[in-house]
């Protein structure tokens, strides 16, 4: 049957293709979207621990992580709460590195626990006017110490370069939080978020519970789960995600029903031949469904390397280049190879309950 099944795809080899081509681009879809939302999850859960913080408080009701205003004079407030071991402020500043927008800026204070824990390559620690770059920003933009960066409109020094292990940090650049709090527009009296790192004799959770009680209006942020719930960016991939599941689907599917039907009416007499000589109905729905099977495989196979490709270049086309990095899972390419099976054989039912009703003499004297 496999050796059939071969020769009928390959006869028809035109209407093959662009069934395969139909599915391929349903599945490509899907690759590129999973990719960047899987990227996405991975960048909103390092929100969680900006300068390898326990925990980070951020503005409840902000739009995102990164649109939260929270006031400077927090910070001795926090300091103070016998659930916190150190504090420290940092501004967020999202598309002003020239060169690579997608780039994140931390403006930090020089002597706080996050700006401690940049492990410089070369070159000295950020001053005002003066920043650092991580290695793989450095690398992307040529920049080494004594090299000019345009922030915005300002050009900065390069002090310095470090290295944290955090790829939206190391794919950035830390200035001092005066300088970051311009750039973003900020007033001096306002900061994006506060890394929070806490006292070894309280949990986590009870620490989140005591803070958000004490904090009105203040969410914190622990959790790599809560910042991916937190973000409506990854929520927003994910509604995508599903959409083009569902029309990939019916697309697909209906694509795939098109194609047997119309080989199922060419080939009557094939198939009534095929039921004269002692092919069950059963044998004969397996056929149509393996061919409809192998069609999918072959747009399915065509679609996950196209996806990987259009992976690549999607960050960079929705201006999130250096910020997310796409990322396909074993489980997300399982998912995709998923989808192609079901969208051959939701295809083939109708041709498979045609063929499995078809009477031998009946073909025969149609054709």
């Amino acid at each position: 049957m496999l050796g059939l099944i071969s020769a009928n795809v390959r006869r028809r080899s035109a209407r093959t293709l662009l069934t395969a081509a139909g599915i391929a681009v349903g599945v490509a879809a899907v690759v590129a979207l999973l990719a960047l939302s899987t990227g996405l999850d991975n960048t909103a859960a390092e929100f969680a621990h900006l300068g390898k913080a326990d925990l980070g408080l951020f503005q409840a009701d902000a739009a995102d992580p990164a649109a939260s205003v929270l006031p400077l004079s927090l910070q001795q407030r926090l300091a103070r709460q016998p659930e916190v071991a150190q504090v420290t402020p940092i501004q967020l500043v999202l598309g002003a590195v020239g060169g690579a927008p997608g780039a994140i800026v931390l403006g930090l204070e020089r002597d706080g626990f996050a700006a401690r824990q940049l492990v410089l390559i070369r070159g000295t620690l950020f001053s005002p006017g003066r920043i650092d770059v991580g290695d793989q920003l450095a690398s992307q933009l040529h920049l080494s110490p004594g090299s000019t960066l345009r922030l915005d409109r300002q050009r900065f020094a390069v002090a310095g370069v470090y290295h944290t292990g955090l790829s939206y940090e190391d794919d950035g650049a830390v200035t001092t939080l005066a300088d970051a709090q311009r750039l973003a527009g900020r007033a001096p009296g306002e900061v994006t978020t506060f890394a929070v790192d806490l006292n070894p004799r309280y949990s986590t959770a009870a620490a989140e519970r005591a803070l958000r009680r004490t904090f009105p209006g203040v969410t914190a942020i622990a959790d790599p789960g809560q910042a991916v719930r937190a973000d409506p960016t990854t929520a927003l991939i994910s509604k995508a995600v599903l959409m083009v599941v569902v029309l990939a689907l019916i697309i697909g599917s209906l694509a795939v029903a098109n194609t047997m039907l119309a080989a199922l009416l060419e080939r009557r007499r094939e198939l009534a031949l095929l039921a004269t000589i002692g092919w069950s109905a059963p044998q004969l729905g397996l056929l149509m469904l393996g061919e409809a099977l192998a069609v999918s495989l072959l747009g399915t196979a065509v679609g996950v390397g196209l996806g990987l490709a259009a992976s690549e270049g999607l960050p960079g086309a929705l201006g999130l280049g250096g910020f997310v990095v796409p990322s396909l899972t074993a489980w997300g390419i399982g998912r995709a190879l998923i989808i192609g099976m079901v969208i051959g054989s939701v295809g083939a039912i109708y041709p498979i309950w045609r063929v499995t009703r078809m009477r031998s003499v009946v073909a025969l004297a149609l054709t």
